[in-house]
């Protein structure tokens, strides 16, 4: 017998199945999709943790230290040991050395010289001359440093310049001499101890006639 809405209790039972299992699925996928809270994990004070050394970083290498600090009595002093004494020429020497040290350097002085206005206690200054028995070289003048010539020290001197003594700064200040040519008749002065006669100037490679001309009334032995 069939019930009054027209429907078999087989497909009535089918239905009231499939409902179930309809309202049970949705049931599950309600709750598997529903919003859940998220833990936030707390922020790290900052500076406590240093850096990182990554493997296989090399370190830094330390900043290179100063080489060591040459001191100032290391300086030498550089000067022209001129006139009498066995072995006149330049001389390097120690700062703070005395003229008694330019004196041994160069030999000594030669037998019989008087050096009665020779200072042999007198602290050395770089670039001066030391001559010793003859005319002391002129002053400084113009305001220049001490063993350094002003300009007013370049021009030509009061009178003839002496060959045996002249400094370097002398022989450059007369017509025609430069500093290379200055230093070739002080090189010349030192390997024949001196000059007897203003014409050896001509053995002096680079003084020719015209310039000897203009250098003889200038100077003397």
């Amino acid at each position: 017998m069939s019930l009054r809405c027209g429907a078999e209790p087989r497909t009535l039972a089918a239905l009231a199945v499939l409902l179930v299992v309809a309202v049970g699925f949705a049931g599950h996928h309600f709750w598997s999709g529903r919003p859940e809270a998220v833990r936030v994990p707390a922020a790290e004070p900052a500076g406590a943790a240093g850096p990182v050394a990554l493997p296989g970083a090399a370190e830094p290498a330390p900043p290179p230290s100063p080489g060591p600090v040459r001191p100032a009595g290391d300086r030498a002093v550089v000067v022209d040991v001129a006139g009498k004494v066995r072995k006149p020429g330049i001389r390097r020497l120690p700062a703070g050395s005395r003229v008694a040290d330019a004196l041994e350097a160069a030999g000594g002085v030669r037998p019989g010289t008087d050096t009665t206005g020779l200072n042999r206690a007198r602290v050395l200054t770089d670039g001066e001359q030391i001559v010793v028995g003859g005319p002391a070289a002129p002053p400084v003048s113009g305001g220049g440093a001490a063993g350094v010539p002003g300009p007013a020290a370049r021009g030509a001197a009061a009178g003839p310049v002496s060959l045996s003594t002249a400094t370097l700064e002398q022989l450059d200040g007369l017509p025609g001499v430069g500093p290379v040519l200055a230093q070739r008749i002080l090189e010349h002065r030192d390997r024949q101890g001196g000059f007897t006669s203003v014409d050896q100037l001509r053995e002096v490679n680079g003084i020719g006639d015209r310039r000897f001309a203009d250098i003889q009334p200038l100077v003397r032995p």
